[in-house]
């Protein structure tokens, strides 16, 4: 499959989001951001930062995450999430992902997805 054209190295995207008591663990003495949940949040940026620009009937898929824990993060807290398209090869996409809290960094590292057909409903 051909590169889709509008899918170019440079691309950002960022979503800001209040930490939840659902989205974290507690068997740390203090509810705080799962690990799952923030790599959960940096691929959801990723996917719907290059969603829109796909072919009809194409979506993308993770298969790869590399990322580090670097800090907690409590409930009510706010965090910016973000995602930048750094290479595209064919139907592979790498994504630097990063989530801060304010200007301190919760976690990063890079994501990689593949863009696949969509699976049709059945009838």
């Amino acid at each position: 499959m051909p590169e889709p054209e509008r899918l170019k190295p440079g691309l950002t995207a960022e979503r800001t989001v209040s930490v939840e008591e659902k989205m974290t663990v507690s068997h740390t003495g203090r509810p705080v951001l799962s690990t799952p949940m923030m790599i959960s949040l940096m691929e959801s940026v990723a996917n719907d930062l290059v969603q829109p620009l796909l072919p009809a009937g194409m979506v993308t898929v993770g298969y790869e995450v590399h990322v580090k824990h670097k800090a907690p993060a409590f409930p009510g807290e706010e965090l910016r999430v973000s995602a930048e398209l750094l290479e595209v090869d064919g139907r592979r996409l790498l994504f630097g992902v990063r989530v801060l809290r304010g200007d301190r960094p919760v976690g990063e590292g890079r994501h990689r997805r593949t863009i696949i057909q969509a699976a049709r409903q059945a009838s």
